[in-house]
């Protein structure tokens, strides 16, 4: 995974319908506590502070017969402090937010606590009076809040999930546009997406389906046109050739049958660059041996100006054709446009996810604006250097390692020369 997770777009949709659920709930709240429950509470405090004024009253009246009936018929009881700690007036709970509003009511402060084990009280002491009051609450079954919270959590539960399905339902076709654009960048053509998604999704994708398509139609051919140049020219360089090399010792004959080799060399280009995006031929093998197989017979270096500093690394699935001739084509490269000595090196990145070679020449480099353009087809590394080529030795060497799923990097030295850096992933599929 790369970067942060909150950085992906299912991420971010979740987090935004999150918050709207939050400000959503918190509204709802709000609302419920202007309208609903503060309302309630008012008037809960109006009928308490009557109680209280009744049950004063009948305590003045100094008739027991009185404060029974108050009892029966309302349930509030008086206690002076002791009777009252002794009923359950040390386990309830102050709020001083009752206090206010008995105030507010009667013009009084009152001490208001809240408690209770069987049953719900609420204690009141009026400033002005030494006893408590005890008025018994509507009987609360425990029962009763499993459904409700049963039925919030369901909510809650319900909520993320569909939160969750939307935002998958949204940003699964952005995943499937990143997985086919990420395929096009090293080298393969993804099938035609499924055009699913809101409108304007819809019409990228659409868009997209076109522009591969055409991409793909466009690169398949120009690679049989490659490839038919290169078939139809070498039968005439062929019949050339033998008429040369007829022609006897004339001096004129090694130069032409120079030249023709030099043709085969691009029409072996051609054909290669043709062939670049068959995925066909990979097998385990070790990148070092096919360093020092291509350096062992190269016919482009003379071995004593190449130094080699190969690092143990292991075996990885490879294309061994596609590999020599990319580092075949990096040595055509450093020897044309650069000087010796020639450095290739080998080994394991730092994370160890990937194995690397690099060809390294002594010259003057080339112009920064220039290397990224340099792998493009047609295209000569440094054109101020001058040179003959087909110009697609580089581009080669940029399908080819497209196709390991790889990554090429070139820069100039501090000391002077060019090094070109091919990177081949050891588990290519992990990075899909």
């Amino acid at each position: 995974m790369r970067g942060s997770i909150f950085r992906t777009a299912f991420a971010r949709t979740m987090l935004l319908i999150g918050a709207v659920l939050i400000l959503n709930l918190a509204l709802t709240y709000l609302v419920l506590t202007l309208y609903v429950v503060k309302p309630g509470v008012n008037q809960l405090s109006l009928l308490l502070a009557r109680h209280i004024q009744v049950a004063q009253w009948v305590e003045k009246q100094d008739n027991p017969n009185f404060a029974l009936e108050l009892k029966q018929l309302t349930g509030v009881s008086s206690y002076n402090r002791a009777e009252a700690q002794q009923n359950g007036l040390l386990q309830a709970t102050p709020y001083s937010f009752l206090s206010d509003l008995f105030y507010e009511t009667l013009n009084e402060s009152a001490d208001i606590r809240v408690g209770g084990q069987e049953r719900l009280y609420i204690w009141v002491q009026p400033e002005s009076d030494s006893r408590w009051y005890r008025v018994p609450m509507a009987y609360l079954d425990d029962g009763r809040f499993s459904p409700l919270i049963v039925f919030l959590l369901l909510i809650g539960l319900f909520s993320v999930l569909g939160a969750a399905w939307f935002a998958r339902s949204l940003n699964q076709p952005l995943k499937r546009l990143e997985s086919a654009a990420e395929q096009m960048v090293y080298g393969d053509y993804p099938k035609r997406l499924p055009e699913q998604g809101a409108s304007e999704l819809r019409s990228v994708i659409r868009a997209f389906n076109r522009m591969t398509k055409s991409m793909s139609q466009i690169d398949d051919d120009r690679a049989l046109l490659l490839a038919g140049i290169s078939h139809d020219l070498r039968t005439p360089l062929t019949r050339i050739r033998l008429a040369a090399e007829m022609m006897g010792d004339d001096p004129l004959v090694e130069g032409i049958v120079s030249d023709i080799e030099d043709l085969n060399g691009i029409l072996d280009q051609f054909s290669d660059f043709a062939r670049a995006r068959e995925r066909v031929g990979f097998e385990f093998c070790n990148l070092n041996e096919l360093l020092r197989e291509v350096v062992s017979s190269s016919q482009y270096i003379e071995q004593d100006l190449i130094r080699l500093q190969l690092a143990p690394v292991p075996d990885i699935e490879l294309q061994p054709v596609a590999i020599k001739r990319i580092i075949a084509n990096l040595m055509v490269n450093a020897k044309r446009y650069g000087s010796e000595p020639f450095d290739i090196q080998s080994g394991l990145s730092f994370d160890e996810e990937y194995i690397w070679f690099s060809i390294r020449d002594h010259g003057d480099g080339i112009p920064e604006e220039q290397l990224e353009s340099m792998f493009e087809p047609f295209t000569r590394g440094n054109i101020a250097r001058g040179g003959e080529g087909s110009g697609l030795g580089l581009a080669i060497v940029k399908r080819f390692t497209q196709m390991h799923a790889g990554k090429i990097e070139a820069r100039n030295e501090v000391d002077g020369g060019l090094n070109i850096k091919i990177s081949l992933p050891r588990y290519p599929n992990a990075l899909s």
